[in-house]
């Protein structure tokens, strides 16, 4: 769900995030800004980019349980979570967090990469595979936008897939909420009323997830990370167009941003992907149906290509 809310109290940030970093793992992108990652569960690295644009990782959790067979590194974008707010407000645009993406992996020490992204943070971890192909041994894209290849959602795949859930009980009640998030004319109270519609099933696991989001976006990330500037989709998809990397676009069947027919159309852009439709899902599959989810993912990030 993109929503972007007012960031904290700037002096109470600072003051927490001095704390917090006296324990939270970090490390430090080329122009000096610190940025805080999360580890959660064992095996083989697997780099986890949050969406929101520019929400803190914590809402990732995690992922339905793929925790417990990889070591999920969950990187706090800079500005967002326990990462340090760049000097440099422009450097928020998400080409440019390309390097921070970079930094992170030389750090760990890796020399290649499986990379997971949610949402808006598929077009960072797109701008990453296109500047740094042989960097990435997977890329898997879960209810990710594709701005950088040219590819997005519109405010009529939203009207499309709200259809689908006229027999909700909070249908009537969240319509008119959800409609006037795409007109650009929602208030607070709204992204909140109109939350079910972003989610497979509207249980307590879904409405606990929600109600935790309120704080964690930066209002001022999320309104550089597009900026013009930002995505070049011919050059990226040039970039791509040779690369061998292995690629699972993972769409939620009740999610509109993308479709999955959008998501297949990701899919069509890159070589050798593959596409996965989670029946029953939204935008946050790993909440709808766990099992499905950590299946399907790990079958992927597990599979060894043919080299013969």
């Amino acid at each position: 769900m993109a929503r972007t809310l007012p960031s904290r109290t700037p002096g109470c940030r600072v003051l927490g995030m001095i704390s917090k970093m006296a324990r939270m793992p970090t490390c430090t992108a080329a122009d000096g800004t610190v940025l805080a990652y999360h580890v959660v569960g064992e095996g083989p690295p697997l780099l986890c980019l949050p969406g929101g644009p520019m929400r803190a990782s914590a809402y990732l959790g995690d992922l339905g349980g793929l925790a417990k067979w990889r070591r999920l590194v969950l990187l706090d974008l800079r500005g967002t979570g326990d990462s340090s707010v760049p000097a440099d407000p422009a450097s928020y645009r998400c080409d440019r967090q390309v390097a921070d993406v970079e930094a992170l992996r030389a750090h760990l020490g890796l020399d290649r990469v499986d990379l997971l992204a949610h949402s808006a943070g598929g077009d960072l971890a797109l701008l990453y595979a296109a500047r740094h192909p042989r960097r990435v041994r997977t890329l898997t894209l879960v209810t990710a936008r594709a701005r950088a290849l040219g590819v997005d959602f519109s405010a009529e795949h939203r009207r499309e897939v709200a259809a689908l859930r006229t027999a909700e009980p909070w249908f009537e009640g969240a319509r008119d909420a959800y409609g006037r998030i795409w007109d650009g004319s929602a208030t607070d109270a709204d992204f909140d009323t109109a939350a079910p519609f972003f989610y497979g099933r509207w249980d307590a696991a879904a409405q606990a997830h929600a109600s935790s989001e309120v704080t964690q976006t930066s209002d001022e990330a999320a309104e550089r990370y597009a900026s013009p500037g930002a995505f070049d989709p011919a050059t990226a998809r040039a970039a791509l167009a040779a690369w061998e990397g292995r690629v699972l676009v993972y769409a939620g069947e009740l999610d509109s941003g993308p479709l999955p027919r959008v998501a297949a159309r990701i899919a069509e852009l890159l070589p050798g992907a593959e596409l996965a439709v989670q029946p029953g899902a939204g935008h946050f599959p790993w909440l709808d149906d766990p099992d499905s989810f950590t299946r399907t993912v790990t079958a992927f990030l597990e599979e060894r290509p043919d080299r013969s």
